[in-house]
């Protein structure tokens, strides 16, 4: 589970670091999306593996907009460190990174899609 003043300090040190504005814009919805990755239906994980939750996050965070300013960037953070907590990381080009962040913002690419360019750039960090 991801705590909500761990997302807090991640999106602070975003927004000191690269600049925007800080702050909240929907409790419910910030709340909604750190949550969704560790969600249960009868007793099962509904995204059990690392890039199923990656996934969820990436996309909560960019479809629900919580902050202010700086989701994209958190939304990132936030699936990086789940895979990085899972013995993964991402090997991909900036480029590629940005593409796939633009167009989950956008609607183009959803759960999905998100997922499948994961696992596309997905690396066990022990390799």
């Amino acid at each position: 589970m991801i705590e909500i003043r761990d997302v807090l300090n991640i999106h602070n040190l975003l927004i000191d670091k690269f600049g925007g504005s800080k702050g909240i814009r929907d409790q419910g919805s910030l709340e909604s999306a750190i949550h969704r990755p560790f969600a249960t239906f009868d007793n099962q994980n509904l995204y059990p593996a690392a890039s199923d939750k990656a996934s969820a996050i990436l996309e909560s965070i960019l479809i629900n907009h919580p902050f202010v300013d700086g989701n994209k960037r958190t939304a990132y953070v936030l699936m990086r460190l789940i895979l990085i907590n899972d013995g993964y990381d991402i090997v991909a080009s900036q480029e590629e990174k940005y593409q796939i962040v633009i167009s989950a913002s956008k609607g183009e690419a959803r759960f999905d899609d998100i997922k499948i360019w994961i696992e596309a750039h997905l690396q066990r960090k022990d390799e």
